[in-house]
């Protein structure tokens, strides 16, 4: 084999290794995002590497498309490129004449994609503090494969091949046939792009983001439904819901399922109690959310009045971080003071609220907010959409 076929099969393994990896990430994409019961992914192997948490971030798309189809399409491009002196050799395809210097257009965009992966490596250690490691495989293939390119230039520069890739197109567009064919192009991907980004059809994550934001600003009247149940006491289908009155998520939640109880009249949902507190959390190693227990012991007291989740929404709303905080809710809620603070002290409550840690991890609970319908348990929240799905498949039944 030559030099020049050597670093031609090069670029075609290391394309296909890339290829492989993407496929992987869009089935990591679809089974965070889209299959409901789906299984930990493979690269889900701590709370720092962490693949499935990646690709539930907003940070995980572009233009409402997965970064898992932006790389396939690039694996393929370098594919195609490589095999053009074949391919415009069949009529059908005789428009990739205008590619006249593949390992330019391989060289340059290799190089962009690296410059993007490593944006989006700082992103992942920065911003979402978690990694994934098929991202972080791409990313080196990426630079091989644009350093392989080059080297098999004549110049042998990135600026060089730039020049070339620029000069090539200009060629092309002077052509009327391919002019009009690159105008349709754009056209049809702003079209598509235009749609992602509007519908998300392919990123719940950020429609979810979004209702998030319009929930932060939900008034506690707007969903309330004040006492100790949410869905009748009768209800066949039971829910089990373990949060944190500190965990951001678990209020947008709790929102949520004010909500989903006036949805489906067949479905309780019954809180449990995880504080993520090691001041009556013997699991935590760390003190974490300080005054989650304390929370969890003045919500249980409260029901012993009757107005449970009066006083969780407003914990959750309203984010108490002192006893003397929590303690004016109970006022303003027109709550027995005395009783109030007893109830929280008591033996009774402490043992509840011992009672539902254990039982979380002994269900398997990873975090928090953790659903639970019979055998079927889903960890953190979806959009409204998802939830519902969710719980249909789970016997709810919508009025």
């Amino acid at each position: 084999m030559t030099k020049e076929e050597i670093k031609k099969l090069i670029i075609l393994v290391l394309a296909g290794l890339g290829l492989c990896a993407t496929v992987e990430l869009a089935i990591v994409y679809y089974n965070a995002l889209f299959a409901v019961d789906a299984s930990p992914s493979i690269c889900a192997i701590n709370e720092f590497m962490d693949c499935d948490a990646v690709a539930r971030t907003s940070e995980s798309q572009f233009f409402g498309v997965p970064l898992a189809l932006w790389g396939m399409l690039w694996y393929i491009f370098v594919w195609v490129m490589l095999k053009v002196d074949d391919l415009k050799k069949i009529r059908l395809f005789k428009f990739m004449e205008v590619f006249k210097n593949p390992y330019d257009y391989i060289a340059v965009l290799g190089l962009f994609s690296f410059i993007v992966s490593i944006i989006l490596l700082c992103v992942s250690l920065f911003q979402i503090r978690k990694l994934c490691v098929f991202c972080a495989f791409t990313y080196i293939l990426n630079l091989a494969i644009a350093f392989v390119a080059v080297r098999s230039l004549k110049e042998g520069s990135f600026w060089g091949a730039l020049k070339q890739s620029v000069s090539d197109f200009i060629d092309a567009i002077k052509v009327k046939k391919y002019l009009i064919a690159f105008c349709i192009c754009v056209v049809a991907g702003i079209s598509v792009l235009t749609y992602t980004t509007v519908t998300m059809v392919l990123a719940p994550q950020v429609k979810n983001s979004r209702e998030f934001d319009k929930l932060k600003k939900a008034k506690i009247e707007k969903y309330l439904i004040s006492g100790n149940y949410l869905g009748s006491p009768d209800a066949p289908v039971i829910v089990e819901v373990y949060s944190d009155y500190d965990c951001p998520v678990c209020r947008y939640l709790h929102i949520q399922l004010y909500y989903l109880t006036k949805m489906y009249p067949n479905v309780q949902f019954i809180h449990k109690n995880y504080p993520l507190d090691n001041e009556c959390n013997k699991y935590m190693p760390i003190k974490g959310h300080d005054n989650s227990c304390m929370k969890a012991r003045y919500a249980e007291a409260a029901m012993e009045q009757g107005k449970f989740n009066d006083f969780a929404a407003h914990l959750f709303a309203d984010q108490p971080d002192n006893e003397e905080a929590v303690l004016k809710i109970g006022e303003d809620l027109g709550l027995d003071m005395d009783k109030l603070k007893k109830d929280a002290k008591s033996l009774k409550v402490k043992k509840l609220i011992e009672n539902d840690i254990d039982e979380a991890l002994a269900k398997g609970l990873s975090g928090t907010p953790f659903l639970i319908v019979g055998e079927h348990k889903k960890m953190g929240m979806s959009g409204m959409k998802e939830t519902q799905i969710w719980l249909e498949r789970n016997g709810a039944k919508r009025k």
